[in-house]
């Protein structure tokens, strides 16, 4: 069971990146899929989750609105579209999955990937 995050990289204030979470191993069809960030010296936190059943998402007020969860069940992956970043979106990415239930409570989460970094500077 593997979880590979990608797709981070530097970018201006305003601009957009996707990242992917690419699933080994098992299939992303039951259960959910969260994008969460850390900064250094802070909690994780989520920025969006997926349930697989039903394709319903979540996002907190911070993101909402510039952050897009999505998945392609042929390609065994879930994308995260950012849109407008700013400076402060700056942190490392990560993905994770719980092969239950319909939400992402961090403390939850079964597997993660190892992360991916965002920088948004000009």
């Amino acid at each position: 069971v593997q979880l590979q995050a990608s797709g981070g990289g530097l970018v201006q204030p305003g601009e957009s990146l996707r990242l992917s979470c690419l699933a080994s191993g098992f299939t992303l069809d039951a259960g959910t899929v969260g994008w969460f960030r850390q900064a250094p010296g802070k909690e994780r936190e989520g920025v969006s989750c997926i349930s697989l059943s039903d394709n319903m998402t979540y996002y907190p007020y911070t993101v909402a609105g510039r952050f897009t969860i999505s998945r392609d069940n042929a390609k065994n992956t879930v994308y995260l579209q950012m849109n407008a970043l700013q400076p402060e979106d700056t942190v490392v990415y990560y993905c994770a999955v719980r092969g239950y239930g319909t939400t992402c409570p961090r403390s939850s989460m079964s597997y993660w990937g190892k992360g991916t970094q965002v920088t948004v500077s000009s």
